[in-house]
């Protein structure tokens, strides 16, 4: 029985042990980030024209540089 490693004390030593990992769960909010930025709150979007457009505007440039990051990670990632 010395060639069953799950039978066999000594073996176990040679398995290599486990490490525990912990996986991270990151909330992306970037509405709210964009909100903070701009040092306006929901309210003001919904009831002023002029922090809705400001608003839109620092957003869609958010989407637009979190997207070209994703390229150029992937475009990094795929050419080595």
């Amino acid at each position: 029985m010395d060639h069953l490693p799950g039978l066999n004390p000594a073996s176990n030593r040679l398995l290599p042990a486990r490490e525990a990992t912990a996986q991270f769960v990151i909330n992306d909010q970037p509405l709210r980030r964009v909100l903070a930025f701009t040092g306006r709150t929901i309210d003001d979007v919904i009831n002023c024209p002029i922090a809705r457009n400001e608003v839109r505007g620092f957003y869609k440039l958010h989407r637009q540089v979190e997207r070209s990051c994703e390229i150029t990670e992937l475009e990094r990632w795929w050419n080595g």
